[in-house]
């Protein structure tokens, strides 16, 4: 698995994730400015967290316009796979390639601090290092993560089994039926709002994140 990490203006979170993908992958990842559009030779494309564009207009809309974005587009229809993390949720929402929105929090405030997923399926590229059901820790750090969509999306997203992770202790963003990310139909894009990529070595404080990886790792 080769993979490629996106870097905007403001975004922040992208050593986090490269310590991730050298921790499972064994190999460094490849960065690739906004501007670039050659994505040959990567099998997984990754969207870290931050604030692309200050966060102006809405999160995310900026970033999903960026020359890049065609290429990722290109490289979803050929069945790549691709994981957004929080801002990066936000721009696979922005550009299409996951449905619904992020919205500000319930409680209109920047939250920042651990929460508990619950582990929705554990047959995906995503999750195989993990059991149905599990839960694990990962840390929040976001002002727009109350995913939303309407009603007929919220149910089919249920029903074909897209919800990828649930907040199992508390919803405090408010997302609609506490769903933490999402996958594509063809399991093969992900996004989610808190940070796996945080707790992936015991000198990070954990290693809940790390399964994850490791399940992209052996896809």
């Amino acid at each position: 698995m080769r993979a490629g990490i996106l870097l905007f203006p403001g975004i922040n979170r992208e050593r986090d994730m490269a310590i991730a993908v050298r921790q499972s992958f064994g190999t460094a990842p490849r960065m690739i400015w906004h501007k670039e559009t050659d994505l040959t030779g990567l099998d997984l494309i990754i969207i870290p967290g931050g604030f692309s564009y200050g966060d102006y207009l809405r999160c995310g809309a900026m970033a999903a316009h960026s020359p890049v974005m065609g290429a990722v587009k290109d490289h979803a229809a050929r069945g790549g796979y691709i994981l957004g993390v929080c801002n990066g949720f936000q721009i696979l929402t922005e550009a299409g390639l996951l449905p619904g929105v992020l919205l500000r929090n319930a409680g209109l405030r920047f939250l920042s601090m651990d929460t508990q997923l619950r582990v929705e399926r554990a047959d995906t590229a995503f999750t195989s290092q993990y059991q149905k059901g599990e839960l694990f820790r990962a840390p929040m750090a976001h002002g727009d993560g109350n995913y939303t969509a309407d009603a007929a999306t919220l149910d089919r997203l249920e029903g074909e089994g897209l919800v990828a992770f649930r907040y199992a202790d508390a919803n405090r963003n408010g997302s609609a039926r506490a769903i933490a990310g999402i996958y594509a139909p063809n399991l093969r894009i992900l996004g989610l709002m808190p940070h796996p990529e945080d707790l992936v070595d015991p000198l990070m404080g954990g290693t809940d994140g790390k399964p994850l990886f490791d399940s992209l790792a052996a896809a």
